[in-house]
């Protein structure tokens, strides 16, 4: 990150958009308050978001690098930090440390095709990703989303999925768990999709970021179709503490999520603990 990494950067909220029905989601847009900040990242990386008084907490970036002007975060109310943070309101400052961790290894994606797989809250990252590439799109060869939750009503970025929809170089497979009056897309867990839409494993790059069962249950799917290890990835990040692995609380075997991750192949967590 630029300048000293225990210094947290102040940033304006400019949006604040709930994404949810249950209002347990809110997407932030912010931007730098001084316009001269520089700031280099690529889609999986994470930030610590910091409220004066409050704490902070580790968030993964759902903008693109490709988008100019603002870095979003999309918060789950689940504590103290993320509680304060959906009580912000427009134009107030927060603090924000980073970007941490590695990325998506988009270099190895290079005139492959890509496969990603994400269910829920999990989405975030795996937006900057889908962004990042639309953006390069002819460095890329078919695209492929499978994208689930428990019902319509907590499908983060809806506006964008359906204008997603439109494209004639994605597919795009939305599924919920249960049927509800209305939906007229794929019904089933992310995992049984995956089975039922069978991508193909050949010069596939398959990405997967979920809950724990959900990813538990996806990686044996990827492997009966034929992915190798090396070419599946996912993300640990919820296993993201201080962002700079002096913590110790995101160790795993011999790897800090913060620092060696958070995106893994399932070939190297084949070497570490059980995580799922």
């Amino acid at each position: 990150m630029p300048g000293n990494c225990y210094v947290p950067i102040s940033m304006t909220v400019d949006k604040i958009r709930t994404e949810s029905d249950d209002r347990t989601l809110r997407t932030f847009d912010l931007s730098f308050r001084n316009k001269e900040q520089t700031f280099d990242y690529l889609p999986g990386q994470f930030c610590q978001l910091s409220i004066l008084g409050r704490g902070e907490a580790p968030f993964g970036i759902a903008s693109s690098p490709t988008e100019e002007g603002f870095l979003r975060f999309t918060v789950n109310r689940v504590g103290v930090v993320t509680t304060a943070l959906h009580y912000l309101a427009q134009g107030e400052t927060i603090g924000l440390r980073g970007p941490f961790g590695n990325h998506y290894p988009v270099e190895k994606f290079n005139g492959q095709n890509v496969l990603i797989v994400s269910g829920g809250f999990a989405f975030t990252t795996l937006r900057s990703l889908g962004v990042y590439m639309f953006a390069h799109r002819g460095d890329f060869a078919d695209i492929t989303v499978i994208y689930g939750a428990r019902r319509p009503g907590l499908l983060l970025y809806c506006d964008e999925l359906a204008e997603w929809e439109k494209r004639d170089d994605l597919h795009l497979h939305l599924t919920i768990d249960k049927d509800v009056a209305g939906w007229d897309k794929k019904v089933g867990f992310v995992p049984a999709v995956t089975e039922e839409v069978a991508p193909s494993p050949r010069n596939t790059w398959a990405v997967v970021c979920g809950p724990p069962v959900m990813i538990k249950y996806t990686l044996p799917v990827l492997l009966r179709l034929g992915f190798p290890p090396e070419r599946i990835y996912t993300s640990l990040e919820r296993r993201m503490k201080c962002g700079i692995g002096k913590c110790g609380r995101c160790n795993i075997g011999s790897k800090y999520v913060c620092t060696d991750g958070p995106v893994f192949s399932y070939a190297e967590l084949q070497r570490l603990p059980e995580q799922f």
